[in-house]
């Protein structure tokens, strides 16, 4: 169905009402014809119609501004020379972050499909615990190209079908976004299982005219049933049910269509809670309830927000129907789920901030999201993605606190998924549980209704192996395998930290270890900190020789240095002529300046000095602008081959594991000793190594620094104090 901008705005309109947010939302799609202008989809239609079909299912959920604009532009930065930059500008940072959130979840790089699924999941989750809005736009990208997958090859809408029923659906229903989700699975049905979804349309078609017509006796009389008890208003429904909970009733139980026979139900929409309850009281005085079939979702909500009172019932002339019975807000957030909740209003001012905690304080499994996104966000992408599947998107099981709250677990879970569940430490710290105030095994099934306490010790070891096996929620077994890692750990780094200690003993290395110096060294091995150095020697992974050899070079460097650096102040303390001439004078007081350290070949200065005599400074020396002139008399160098002299140089060079020993080698290779050396990073996170070498003179010095530049992480090399 072709649709244009005209649609989106009969929408919009009815609810948005700020001249400047229709504006807004103009000009995105004005910006996203434009940039889209000349793209086509697989059924050849004009690529624009994609986007704006997004924002049109996004109005009818009454999607604010934002949020619209931005299913206009979702797919600009991914297919278009658009930037997120580009959009922040023109819509403000907030459209941008939704889009960007999207254009990640499409834009990764993958090896295989499996991994490309899998890492494309995570995501698309972690897009969503960071801003929900991602996942409300992405949900109504999914709806639209599953609407439109009969243009795509077969391979690529079994694969996109297959995805949707996996991941999107369940969100969808996570969300209490019934009409979505029910949308989606039926459609991503027909191209998963084609014959059996054909089979269910044309049974439906053929078999429930006769229980169509049944049903719209039974409402009649419902409705006269009512009548005489004063309910004010209400509205009663009837409808089948999807087709695909039809397909899975029939999977999950091995039913033929033919013996499903609540595939019909109704609903009675009244305007209180206490009315819901008259009703039912009523349906249950007039038809026979099924036994077990009862279930208060009033009192007990799901973890979708979903409210309503349901009974399935035998009329009659034999025909089983359920009945559901709630209130007109609880019909609008069962169809609508959390975007009921988010319905734009105007006039009422929410930051992403705040709309994220309200969210998360109505749906408890997304508090749960938004917590192991941040605890597991390093994990990898499938593990994080089944931990996620397994026990936020399939919870069926729900169990009580002894206080009374509601604790959703996937079917088969345990105890101890329970513990787990409500803490860490009360998991870790477990001894025992109580299942409706009696004594069980931590590997008993957990049922709905079930009352569960734990038992802790504070004395208590924590997991064993074992409770690997009792635990069936990936998060559980994340937390159980962290202690039992964190516990191995502390033993093999003890282990390991022997074996180099004893290591060393035997190699006579005498060196002080830290996490800076285990970085510089072993860094590119994955060993960041000397807990982390001993904890591979422990398990294995490195050799203690590798060990011992590679920081054993770091001790003789370390010694050859501080050897050099003693030779060479012996040498500066020993010779203490100048190699200075001074004009008509024979045996001057004369003392090299420690500011500038001028060397042969250096223009120089004298400064007559009260009590010391005469300082011998480099002509551009930082302290000459203090100067008197007065005091100022004029040097020459003498020939003195015997004297060396200290200078100072700065190098500026690109961080590296083994730059000092480098310098160091440049240093002796010419003749030069080392006096000092010290290096630091600068703000640039450069290394900056300040150098102080005794030379024969300037030459000498030159020749050096020319050798020194080959040294290719040295960007720039210079006289200090100059």
């Amino acid at each position: 169905m072709q649709v244009n901008y005209e649609d989106l705005y009969a929408l919009t309109s009815q609810y948005i009402h700020k001249e400047e947010s229709q504006v807004l939302m103009k000009k995105a799609y004005d910006l996203a014809s434009s940039l889209h202008e000349g793209q086509f989809r697989q059924s050849g239609e004009a690529y624009i119609i994609h986007p704006l079909s997004v924002a049109i299912i996004l109005a009818e959920l009454h999607a604010g501004p934002a949020t619209i604009c931005a299913g206009l532009l979702h797919d600009t930065v991914e297919d278009t020379n658009e930037t997120e930059e580009d959009l922040a500008k023109a819509f403000g940072e907030d459209i941008a972050s939704i889009v960007d959130g999207l254009t990640k979840i499409e834009q990764m790089k993958f090896t295989t499909l499996e991994q490309k699924q899998a890492e494309n999941q995570q995501h698309m989750l972690l897009a969503m615990a960071k801003d929900i809005r991602v996942i409300i736009v992405k949900l109504a990208d999914r709806l639209h190209n599953i609407r439109t997958l009969g243009a795509c090859p077969e391979e690529k809408q079994r694969r996109v079908a297959r995805e949707t029923l996996d991941i999107y659906a369940p969100l969808a229903h996570k969300l209490g976004m019934f009409k979505i989700k029910a949308e989606l699975e039926d459609t991503a049905l027909k191209y998963v299982e084609p014959l059996a979804y054909a089979k269910i349309i044309n049974q439906i078609k053929t078999n429930t005219s006769v229980r169509l017509n049944s049903i719209d006796h039974t409402i009649d009389e419902i409705k006269a049933y009512l009548a005489p008890h004063q309910i004010p208003e209400f509205e009663i429904k009837g409808r089948i049910k999807n087709t695909f909970s039809i397909y899975k009733k029939m999977m999950n139980q091995n039913k033929a269509f033919e013996d499903i026979y609540d595939i019909l139900a109704i609903r009675i929409i009244v305007n209180t809670i206490g009315e819901c309850y008259q009703v039912l009281g009523i349906i249950h005085a007039h038809y026979t309830p099924v036994p077990k079939r009862f279930k208060d979702y009033i009192a007990v909500p799901k973890p979708n927000m979903y409210q309503s009172l349901h009974t399935t019932v035998i009329s009659s002339d034999g025909l089983i129907f359920e009945v559901q019975i709630r209130t007109v807000e609880m019909d609008r957030v069962a169809e609508l789920g959390i975007a009921a909740h988010w319905a734009y209003k105007e006039n009422v001012e929410y930051s992403r901030e705040k709309e994220q905690f309200e969210i998360a304080s109505k749906l408890k499994w997304y508090a749960e999201l938004l917590e192991y996104s941040e605890e597991d966000k390093n994990s990898e992408a499938k593990d994080f993605v089944d931990t996620i599947k397994e026990d936020i998107l399939t919870t069926n099981v729900y169990v009580y606190t002894p206080t009374g709250e509601v604790i959703a677990l996937p079917k088969g879970a345990t105890p101890l998924d329970f513990a787990y569940k409500i803490h860490t430490n009360i998991g870790n710290k477990t001894v025992g549980a109580l299942v409706n105030q009696k004594i069980v095994p931590l590997d008993y099934e957990l049922q709905n209704g079930d009352i569960i306490s734990i038992k802790t010790s504070k004395s208590s070891f924590g997991p064993s192996e074992n409770w690997l096996k009792i635990a069936k929620t990936s998060s559980a077994r994340h937390k159980i395998k962290g202690f039992l890692n964190k516990q191995n750990r502390d033993v093999l780094v003890a282990n390991g930290k022997a074996t180099l200690e004893e290591e060393f003993r035997i190699a006579k290395i005498s060196l002080e270890l830290d996490d800076a110096l285990i970085e510089a060294q072993f860094g590119k091995n994955n060993i960041h900190s000397l807990e982390d150095l001993y904890y591979e020697i422990g398990k294995g992974n490195i050799s203690v020789k590798t060990v011992s050899n590679r920081l054993g070079e770091k001790h003789s460097y370390q010694e050859n240095l501080a050897k050099q650096m003693e030779r060479s102040q012996k040498i500066l303390t020993t010779n203490s002529e100048t190699g200075v001439v001074v004009e008509g004078l024979s045996n001057p007081q004369l003392k090299l300046g420690s500011c500038c350290n001028p060397i042969p070949g250096d223009p120089i200065m004298g400064y007559v000095t009260k009590g010391y005599g005469i300082v011998i400074h480099h002509k551009n020396c930082k302290n000459a602008a203090s100067f008197a002139k007065e005091r100022l008399i004029p040097l020459s160098w003498a020939t003195n081959p015997n004297r060396k002299y200290p200078v100072c140089i700065k190098i500026t060079a690109t961080t590296h594991n083994n730059l000092l020993v480098d310098i160091m080698n440049v240093v002796s290779a010419n003749g030069l000793s080392i006096l000092s050396i010290n290096a630091n990073n600068n703000q640039n996170l450069q290394t900056v190594v300040k150098l102080k070498v005794l030379t024969n003179g300037l030459l000498d010095l030159e020749k050096m620094i020319v050798n020194m530049k080959k040294i290719k992480f040295i960007a720039n090399i210079e006289r200090d104090n100059l």
